[in-house]
């Protein structure tokens, strides 16, 4: 008999601004008012905004956030994007941040050309958007435009939870919410999307389970709920369509 596996799940709406530091400062203080065994979802370049004029800052202060961070994780898992810089260019960079260290990393590969992402930064490799394991749940992670490309739901077909972490525009907010709450129940999964709450940004992050049962926090910096590996289990055994 297998032991359901549980975790608080938490989603963050917050404002960027252009204070690096006052970002951070707000990170680490939302995250004090999480579980401590919580996954923790931020937002898309929450520590920085796109900073397209101050790249080299942007790049800098990443490490230094990172290991502010993890002094203040404790057990939970932090799921979040940073600007970095690699030997190919500028890279927007998700990190899942656990215990002392980085579990896993990946480069945006889908740039969102309205935004002129495409301008700034190198694309990330497709290959690289893959799920890793923590404590026994499968997680895959999509940054913002990501979300739109059919082909990446597949790469991440059979995951326990997907994590969005965006900077989502207002204008197509409700895509936003359509698309999450589509890519909960097409891949039998639990669904933790974090978008900012600055004034061009959608601020409809949520938590969607495996049945479509939607949590948006409305306004709220933090919103926390709970993952539970046999509802997982329970939607792809009696709604069978072949993820296992």
């Amino acid at each position: 008999m297998t032991t359901s596996k549980t975790r608080s799940v938490v989603s963050l709406c917050f404002e960027t601004h252009r204070d690096f530091s006052r970002n951070l400062e707000r990170l680490i203080e939302l995250l004090s008012k999480t579980p401590e065994d919580a996954i923790v979802v931020a937002p898309e370049v929450c520590l920085s905004g796109f900073a397209y004029d101050r790249f080299d800052e942007a790049v800098d202060f990443t490490p230094f956030a990172i290991d502010s961070l993890i002094k203040h994780l404790n057990d939970r898992l932090l799921i979040f994007t940073a600007i970095t810089k690699e030997e190919e260019g500028i890279v927007n960079t998700a990190y899942a941040l656990h215990q002392g260290g980085i579990l896993h990393r990946q480069n945006k590969a889908k740039l969102f050309t309205l935004g002129a992402e495409h301008e700034y930064f190198t694309p990330g490799e497709e290959g690289d958007i893959i799920a890793f394991t923590f404590e026994g749940i499968k997680i895959g992670i999509l940054i913002c435009f990501e979300l739109r490309f059919k082909t990446l739901w597949q790469k991440l077909e059979g995951c326990d939870i997907i994590t969005i972490s965006a900077q989502w525009g207002k204008l197509r907010s409700e895509h936003f919410v359509t698309l999450t709450n589509a890519l909960a129940v097409m891949n039998q999964c639990y669904v933790i999307a974090s978008d900012a709450a600055n004034e061009d940004t959608s601020a409809m992050s949520g938590i969607i389970t495996p049945f479509g049962g939607e949590l948006r926090n409305h306004g709220a910096e933090l919103l926390i709920s709970h993952f539970e590996s046999q509802t997982v289990a329970s939607m792809r055994r009696y709604l069978n369509v072949g993820i296992e």
